[in-house]
């Protein structure tokens, strides 16, 4: 596997389409799996950071989980995950390895098998301690999924309006600039402004949209 880049705004995330699910099947399939990263890693990353990982150990979640998605595809269990839903099958499959990833930290670097006092073997360490990731996953997964399917909404009407439009827009509404300081700046007046800001607005909304229909992909 390619390593992970470090995050960059204009990386845009895209729900997955059945044609690519399909591809994905075949492990030579080079162009689709590099899609497939390319799509999958800035998410993948966002999540294990805000579930208390490191860099380094974020990075690892995401290859790991890309690995876990392939060997997932071609042995067919994808159908079987909860409700045949990708999202949640993704969504188990990190939870998983971020919890991997926590408890490794977490508990003492050796875990020999330990007996009780009568001789019998004891639960080994690790599957005694509660999942730590499960309820910190679930609860920023949704967050992280919707912010970067904005993300890519956005970046998708970037290309459909012009450069001082997107720009008006971008420091009118996503920058906060009083309305004013941007009609000077950009050299416009305030209604072309407000005219940008409701235009792309709207655009945005119709991409994710769009996107929010393709998201939950059911195999």
């Amino acid at each position: 596997m390619q390593s992970v880049p470090k995050p960059a705004r204009e990386d845009e995330f895209l729900p997955t389409r059945n044609s690519l699910l399909s591809r994905l099947k075949r492990w030579d399939d080079h162009e689709g799996w590099r899609e497939f990263f390319d799509t999958y890693w800035k998410f993948l990353y966002c999540v294990a950071i805000k579930a208390g990982l490191s860099d380094q150990d974020a990075r690892d979640v995401v290859q790991e989980t890309v690995v876990a998605v392939a060997k997932g595809l071609r042995e067919g269990r994808f159908k079987a995950a909860e409700g045949g839903s990708f999202k949640a099958w993704l969504q188990l499959i990190v939870r998983r390895r971020v919890a991997s990833r926590l408890r490794k930290h977490s508990l003492p670097l050796a875990e020999h098998a330990s007996f009780e006092g009568d001789g019998t073997p004891r639960t080994p360490v690790a599957e005694r301690v509660p999942d730590p990731a499960a309820s910190v996953v679930t609860e920023i997964w949704d967050e992280e999924w919707a912010k970067n399917l904005a993300d890519a909404a956005i970046e998708r009407v970037k290309t459909r309006v012009s450069a001082k439009q997107f720009q008006m827009f971008d420091l009118y509404v996503l920058k906060d600039w009083p309305v004013r300081e941007v009609a000077r700046t950009l050299k416009a007046n305030i209604a072309q402004v407000y005219l940008a800001k409701h235009r792309v607005t709207s655009l945005i909304k119709q991409e994710t949209e769009k996107l929010r229909k393709r998201m939950e992909v059911e195999g």
